[in-house]
Order: C-alpha cells, then sequence, then structure tokens
C-alpha cells in the first residue's frame, strides 16, 4: 500500500543557521489517525505546512499522493485540507464560505456539512466573525469533513471546545477514518485524544523520538501504577497513588500517552534511546 505522505530526509529552518529539522522522515498510510504529540513550539505546526505545501524543504523529499508537496499540484491541493489552529477570518455567511469553497473539492457534499453543522449545533447562516472561536472551530472541522478529501491535517482541533464538543469530535472522526481517510492530528493536549489515535508520533526538538502504532506499544511496554519507583523502569515519574513508570515487556495496563509523551523528551527516559535501537524485548 502507497503511503498519503513520505517525507524522507527532510531538512528545514526558517533561518539558515538553526534548522529546525535535520534528515526528518516519516510516512503516513491510508485510513491512519495520526497524533502527531509536542509540547509548544517542537515544530508539529510546521511539519503540517510543508505536507500541505506552505512551507518547502531545504532538502529531503516530501511527497503527498506520491507528489513533491512544494510543487503545490492541483491534483494533490484538491485532496487535502488544512485546518490550521489561527482560524482564517471571513465577514460571510459560514454556508456561503462552504459553497464558494467546496467548489474547489471534487467530493464535496453540502448536505454532508449541513448534516454535521447540525450534529456540531453551529448556525451556518451566522457570519464567521459572529462565531465564537469555539463554534468557528466546529465548523471548519465540519467542513473539512464534507470536503470529501483523503487527507487531513488538523493542528489542534479541540482547542476552544467544550468537553461535549470535544466528545463528538471524537466520534466523528473514526467514523470517516473508516472510509480509508488519513488524519494527521497535532497536540499538545494529549488526553483530549488519548483514545482517538494510532498510531503516535512524537516529535521534540525538530526530531521524532517515538512512531509507533498502539499495538506495538502494548506489545513492548507496561505503563503501570506502584507504590514504589522500580529500579527497571524505562521512566518513572511521581504520581497520585504513587509512582507512573514504563517498564520493558508488555501486557501490564492499557498505554499512557501522557506518560509516554513526558519519557520521550525526558533526558532521564530511557525509552527514546532503547526504541530507536529496537531493543526492547
Amino acid at each position: 500500500m502507497e503511503p498519503v505522505v513520505h517525507i524522507e530526509g527532510l531538512t528545514f529552518g526558517y533561518t539558515s543557521r538553526s534548522p529546525l529539522f535535520q534528515e526528518l522522515s516519516l510516512s503516513l498510510r491510508p485510513g491512519e489517525v495520526a497524533g502527531l504529540l509536542g509540547e509548544n513550539g517542537a515544530g508539529k505546526t510546521t511539519l503540517l505546512k510543508l505536507i500541505a505545501g506552505e512551507l518547502f524543504p531545504d532538502e529531503g523529499v516530501g511527497e503527498v499522493f506520491g507528489i513533491p508537496s512544494e510543487r503545490r499540484d492541483p491534483s494533490v491541493l484538491a485532496r487535502l485540507w488544512f485546518l490550521p489552529e489561527e482560524l482564517p477570518s471571513y465577514s460571510i455567511p459560514a454556508e456561503d464560505y462552504a459553497c464558494s469553497t467546496g467548489a474547489f473539492y471534487p467530493g464535496y457534499r453540502h448536505d454532508e456539512l449541513l448534516d454535521l453543522c447540525d450534529q456540531l449545533e453551529v448556525d451556518v447562516r451566522q457570519k464567521l466573525t459572529r462565531l465564537s472561536y469555539g463554534q468557528q472551530k466546529k465548523f471548519f472541522l465540519a467542513f473539512a469533513l464534507a470536503t470529501g478529501v483523503p487527507l487531513l491535517l488538523l493542528d489542534e482541533p479541540t482547542n476552544g471546545l467544550d468537553i461535549p464538543s470535544k466528545r463528538q469530535v471524537r466520534r466523528l472522526i473514526p467514523r470517516y477514518a473508516a472510509e480509508g481517510r488519513t488524519f494527521l492530528i497535532s497536540t499538545h493536549q494529549v488526553r483530549d485524544l488519548e483514545h482517538l489515535i494510532d498510531p503516535v508520533i512524537i516529535l521534540h526538538k525538530g526530531r521524532i523520538v517515538l512512531h509507533a502504532s498502539m499495538d506495538e506499544l502494548q506489545e513492548r511496554l507496561s505503563f503501570v501504577v506502584l507504590p514504589e519507583a522500580p529500579p527497571d523502569a524505562l521512566y518513572v515519574e511521581k504520581v497520585p497513588g504513587g509512582y507512573g513508570a514504563i517498564l520493558p515487556g508488555g501486557g501490564k495496563g492499557e498505554v499512557d500517552l501522557e506518560l509516554l509523551f513526558d519519557a520521550a523528551r525526558s533526558r532521564e527516559s530511557e525509552l527514546p534511546r532503547i526504541w530507536r535501537k529496537e531493543e526492547l524485548v
């Protein structure tokens, strides 16, 4: 199966003196809901913009549907949607925006947009500038799903949403992923997407320090809470009730993404070094 996104040896920097990415590699397959985790400033938004063709790599390969993203090929742009964290502002009714912009996407379905907006309780008759940030976020997410594109790049999609809206989003995305559509979702709010994303991609200081499926993580790691810190832990931190720990060898506990995220970017953790060398047993 050909990857939807293929990045290999990519180097990029906003200045030549301090590259943000060096020799970055990443592939995404159809139907994946990949979670791009990282703290603020890790380069998550920059990576999404490189994939979307809004930024151009200095070196290396960055392909979407087999075509270099920097070409901004119309056939590629018609098959992806990038939802930025900072939303565009238009003083027109939301439905008018959808009708005019949807014309650029062959798979766009207006009836589906209206149904999604009804589910998310967004009034499409309102001007976008009159909607709250959370309502705008839900509208643009609904539009993204209604475009029918096979690749959706979502930058912090749960920011600004209340708890019921986050729950609705977590229900919608798997439904569309089951159709073979690929999602790359960047977030630093790990708990919002804990039971949604697979695979997990952790970006730290311009490097991908971990890229693994949930099955791989469960097979190779155990996540436990113990009254005392275990000496053989790959990573351990104080949590309510004792010590949260990641141990080599699978079979214990559900994957704790927050603990995994902390471990992957900690200097004290053995997880990144051992995982890269594939020495886990």
